[in-house]
């Protein structure tokens, strides 16, 4: 049976029904968003204190560019609003006509100064520019139609996966009869989204896109080539991956540079394990599959822009820059076939550490809750906890230590009181032991319903967003650091400071959108 966008989109209609629930259903999948002025004030707030933050921690104050900050928060909180749909739709007419008298102003002005001759490269330029202007108001507008479609492209490449794993697996992939196994329902997606990406990387799709976004980036934010092309390519790619594009540049990069390159390196998450938190976080119930993959999409993409504020607020840019943009280029594969081959492979030990990462920290995790449970018997703790937190939390663990050790800034982004210690422990365990735990946790919490806010579903799916936790930093420095081995030093004396770097861009996304989810 051949599987497509719209055969998908049927099969789900069809099948609502059939599907698992989550108490939160009804409540995610209602598109309508609303706001209040609490909400935007705390959200203000919020974002206040987290760039005070980043400032307090720039080794440059005085060097900061608050403009450049100034565009990309902007950016950011536009991609926020466009992907809510917050805009009405009505507006669309009236933004277009005003955006298309700009232009034909802008144009006449233009030709207006030149005296003599008309300047046919001039005319050209600006008419380029006014047919970005153009699509920039459709893309706003329309943004949460494109991240909804692009959703779809994740959830038909996920079935294919399944059909890939039954053949495998057989019966054990029937999540009713033998539970949700993670070993077969979310590792068997990272390996075929390595093939695919690395197939798309051998037809030159993502080199495309990624110079597009790229070019954007840097003319809106006033970037170098190098660190546009690194920001853009973490949309898609894994740090290792995106830095590979850039590749040439790295050598050479100031200290400002390889702060941006690993902030956003450690702020976004890549396709492959993308998908993974889409199934994850699903649980089987393909509506709901849906409703994530627009936050997950956006998240990263949103991590972009965020990355650049954070970064050049913590390492101002000093020197000149380059603005030439040109993507390395990364061996593949000899066809399609060896490309498919060799991602295939890439996803294999992908997921293979994925594996052994999880049954290693979720080990230590059940070791040091086994061993400060007994010291909370023994203290009277565990029920003095129990009592205070109404049986959230039923004695001294690692969930309750990190849940109230990052209540505060959680409360400061607009989480719900209730659940800031929810938010908090996931926020915690991302840092500690990577965001892969934090989100397989979430998806536990999702289902056992034990959030007092739906809100705080959202926010923590953009929290968790990025791979900023200390395994990823080493990975940094080694892999990295293997391709400019002249930059490691440096790349050591940043680590924790692209840490703090990419925690606060996923922090700074949470905040935009529970501005606008009252």
């Amino acid at each position: 049976m051949e599987i497509t966008i719209d055969t998908l989109t049927a099969t789900v209609t069809g099948v609502v029904e059939a599907m698992p629930t989550t108490p939160y259903r009804d409540i995610l999948l209602n598109k309508t968003i609303s706001f209040s002025f609490d909400s935007i004030a705390m959200g203000l707030l919020g974002l206040a204190v987290i760039i005070g933050l980043a400032w307090l921690f720039s080794t440059d104050r005085k060097g900061v560019d608050w403009k450049q900050a100034g565009r990309g928060l902007f950016l950011q909180l536009m991609i926020a609003i466009a992907v809510l749909q917050v805009v009405p739709a009505d507006w669309l007419k009236p933004a277009l006509l005003i955006v298309g008298t700009i232009i034909v102003v802008v144009i006449g002005l233009g030709i207006a100064r030149r005296k003599t001759a008309l300047n046919l490269k001039r005319i050209t330029h600006l008419l380029s520019v006014g047919a970005l202007m153009l699509l920039g108001v459709l893309a706003f507008f329309y943004a949460g139609e494109i991240v909804e479609f692009l959703g779809k492209c994740f959830i038909a490449v996920l079935a294919w996966t399944k059909i890939g794993s039954e053949f495998l697996f057989g019966g054990l992939m029937d999540a009713n009869h033998f539970g949700f196994i993670f070993a077969f329902q979310i590792l068997p997606t990272i390996i075929f989204f390595a093939a695919l990406t690395n197939l798309f990387f051998y037809l030159g799709v993502i080199q495309k896109v990624v110079w597009l976004l790229a070019w954007l980036l840097t003319k809106a934010m006033r970037l170098s080539g190098a660190e546009g092309l690194v920001a853009a390519g973490n949309i898609f790619l894994g740090q290792i991956e995106a830095s590979l594009l850039a590749k040439m540049y790295l050598p050479s990069m100031t200290r400002s540079e390889i702060m941006l390159v690993m902030t956003a390196g450690l702020a976004t998450i890549a396709g492959g394990v993308l998908a993974a938190y889409i199934g994850m976080l699903g649980a089987g119930d393909e509506l709901m599959k849906l409703a994530f993959a627009k936050h997950l999409l956006s998240a990263s993409v949103m991590a972009a822009p965020g990355a650049v504020v954070i970064a050049k607020i913590i390492v101002p840019q000093r020197e000149d820059i380059n603005n030439k943009i040109e993507v390395a280029k990364k061996e593949a594969g000899k066809n399609i076939l060896d490309a498919i081959a060799n991602g295939a492979t890439e996803g294999l030990r992908l997921a293979a550490n994925v594996a052994a990462m999880l049954l290693v920290f979720y080990a230590l995790i059940a070791g040091f809750n086994f061993i400060i449970d007994k010291i909370g018997i023994w203290t009277n703790l565990n029920e003095v906890i129990a009592n205070a937190t109404n049986g959230q939390y039923q004695g001294l663990s690692l969930e309750f230590i990190l849940g109230y050790l990052f209540a505060p800034v959680i409360w400061l982004m607009g989480v719900p009181w209730s659940d800031v210690t929810l938010v908090g422990q996931l926020l915690g365990q991302k840092l500690i032991m990577t965001e892969f735990i934090g989100y397989q946790n979430l998806s536990t919490m999702i289902q056992t319903g034990v959030f007092y806010d739906p809100r705080s579903i959202i926010m923590a799916v953009y929290v968790l967003c990025g791979f900023a936790n200390f395994v990823s930093v080493g990975m940094q420095i080694g892999g990295i650091g293997s391709l400019a081995p002249k930059q490691k030093v440096l790349m050591s004396q940043l680590g924790m400071r692209a840490l703090l770097g990419g925690t606060l861009v996923a922090m700074i996304s949470a905040t935009m959108v529970g501005m606008f989810l009252s």
